[in-house]
């Protein structure tokens, strides 16, 4: 599809155009420029505020609806900075020593004030920067900066050409369904050919990312700092589609897994042998997993259709009949597994069909 890249083994993104980032540019230079001119304003003075422009940087390079949480980290980390600074400097002489101090109880503040694993690296800076600074006023001055700055960059920052989040996550769930169709039809010819493993290891972003779209869409769409929540179009089928996406990328990766491990026992030699595993299907090498193909192939279909918010009721009764057929022809066990994540396809794109109860 033209505008867009999509890699088997990259993360799926929605592309992006010129809009895309001139706004988010713009948005930093202002959140930048704000705090510094005000500073300066403030403390009358031709100190360069750097501690007022980083927040912009360091926090709107993300998310801009997820700004507040990183800028409240971020000014915690500050605060205790400060604090452990000054303390080392007022008790402690200026000596090798009192440097390292400073050292082992940032990091230890760094990671003790950790969030979702990352540790707040600012404690550690902030502190080794005061310790190397002693200037009278320039620990006040630097907390008032910061503070300055992540006031700006939280409060100005999603007022500021903020992104639609519908159409970002329309386009993520098209790239979504562009790499989905891709990877599927690799699944069905190499399981056509017998060989169902694929040169590059299966990308367990690409089966994340419908998840991602969906929690990222209620994110932004519910109230923040100073926006309303956002009204949804007149039509909202994005929502159904994008948990349409996400309730299948779970059972289509289990499909994915369960191929790849008959795929290694044939190359072992262990499928087919009734001493192993009498259900196993006698055709040598696996006999499932070839007459599989047109199913996946018939599922993608169905799914690529429901996806774009088109009719998938035939491909999906087409998909259905393989299906039963390939069950009253391998009954066993190990093919009931194998079919497990189409069947949960198959479930999820009725549900999706079938009109929403009052």
């Amino acid at each position: 599809m033209p505008g867009m890249s999509v890699s088997a083994g990259k993360r799926v993104v929605a592309p992006i155009g010129l809009a895309g980032w001139v706004a988010p540019a713009a948005r930093l230079v202002v959140c930048a420029a704000v705090p510094w001119y005000l500073c300066l304003w403030w403390f009358g003075t031709s100190t360069a505020p750097v501690a007022a422009a980083l927040p912009s940087v360091l926090i709107l390079r993300d998310d801009v609806f997820a700004a507040p949480r990183p800028a409240l980290q971020r000014l915690l980390g500050v605060v205790v900075g400060v604090v452990l600074g000054v303390t080392v400097l007022h008790w402690l002489p200026a000596v090798p020593a009192s440097f390292l101090v400073v050292l082992v109880c940032g990091c230890a503040g760094m990671y003790l004030l950790r969030h979702e694993g990352a540790p707040n690296q600012q404690v550690l800076i902030t502190a080794v920067m005061i310790y190397a600074t002693p200037t009278p006023g320039y620990p006040l001055a630097r907390l008032v900066e910061s503070a300055i700055g992540i006031a700006v960059v939280t409060l100005l920052g999603p007022l500021l050409w903020p992104p639609n989040p519908y159409r970002e996550a329309a386009g993520g769930l098209e790239a979504y369904r562009t790499g989905l169709r891709a990877r599927l039809e690799q699944i069905a010819a190499g399981a056509a050919s017998g060989r169902t493993v694929p040169t590059r290891p299966d990308p367990f972003a690409l089966w994340h990312r419908p998840h991602e779209l969906l929690v990222t869409l209620e994110r932004r769409t519910g109230r923040t700092v100073l926006l309303p929540p956002r009204r949804p179009p007149a039509a909202d089928t994005l929502r159904p589609r994008l948990r349409l996406a996400a309730r299948t990328a779970p059972a289509l990766l289990l499909l994915a897994r369960e191929l790849e491990v008959r795929e290694l026992e044939v190359r072992e030699g262990k499928v087919g042998d009734p001493a192993a595993d009498p259900a196993a299907a006698p055709d040598p090498p696996d006999g499932a997993v070839p007459a599989l193909a047109p199913v996946v192939e018939a599922t993608a279909r169905a799914l690529d259709a429901a996806l774009g918010g088109e009719d998938c009721a035939a491909p999906l009764r087409l998909a259905r009949d393989l299906a039963a057929e390939h069950r009253a022809a391998r009954p066993g066990r190990r093919d009931a597994v194998l079919r497990a994540g189409l069947d949960l396809t198959h479930e999820a794109l009725t549900e999706h069909l079938a009109p929403p109860t009052a």
